[in-house]
């Protein structure tokens, strides 16, 4: 069974209706801590403010548990901002006073910048649309992809790990960013495989049968 994580920011119905599309998979959302250690698998999505996302992770009594949960070795995978949530901090409200995250993964969030003079590029920020997925190294969640594999993405923030060696894939947005990210029994994607049509639901099916 995998568990969705239910805190009261994330796309939740989105995500489960894809394992459903899958098949053979039992996708369900998690709303109670206690909830947690019956699943073999753990979803944590997320979307909008990173600072919100902790406190509501916070209040609901969910941060102890998805700790336990990793520190068991089952598998566990975020979803946009899941993935920034599970870095030391984010910039996001305050560049001078970062907001401390799960810190699973060394590392903080950072804003793209949208460029200046005539030698960077002008991005619009927030990044909303399709992008290349540039894999590094063999990780099994990227089994089976093409080698031009485009995946969908909506963020204005992106996640800087300490260690590049947790990079397991990266895009390009005015310049190279991690796009998603592995350690140990943490897999993590920037963009969203549900909406990533045919290589996202192969992203999922991936971890699915982990």
């Amino acid at each position: 069974m995998i568990g969705i994580l239910d805190y009261g920011m994330g796309n939740l119905r989105s995500v489960q209706k894809a394992f459903e599309h899958l098949g053979g998979t039992r996708a369900v959302v998690v709303s109670d801590p206690n909830e947690i250690t019956g699943c073999e698998k753990l979803i944590l999505p997320g979307v909008g403010n990173f600072a919100d996302g902790m406190a509501h992770l916070h209040d609901r009594g969910f941060t102890q548990p998805v700790h336990d949960f990793i520190d068991s070795g089952r598998p566990l995978m975020g979803i946009c901002m899941g993935m920034q949530l599970l870095l030391d901090s984010s910039t996001e409200d305050a560049e001078d006073d970062p907001v401390p995250g799960l810190g699973v993964v060394k590392g903080t969030v950072l804003r793209f910048q949208e460029g200046q003079g005539p030698d960077q590029p002008r991005l619009k920020v927030p990044q909303m649309g399709w992008n290349r997925l540039d894999v590094c190294g063999d990780s099994p969640l990227f089994a089976g992809l093409d080698d031009e594999a485009y995946v969908y993405f909506v963020h204005g923030y992106y996640c800087v790990p300490e260690d590049d060696a947790v990079v397991a894939a990266t895009a390009d947005y005015g310049a190279p960013f991690c796009a998603a990210l592995h350690r140990d029994n943490v897999w993590a994607t920037q963009f969203h495989p549900e909406k990533s049509q045919r290589v996202g639901l192969q992203i999922l099916k991936n971890f699915s049968a982990m």
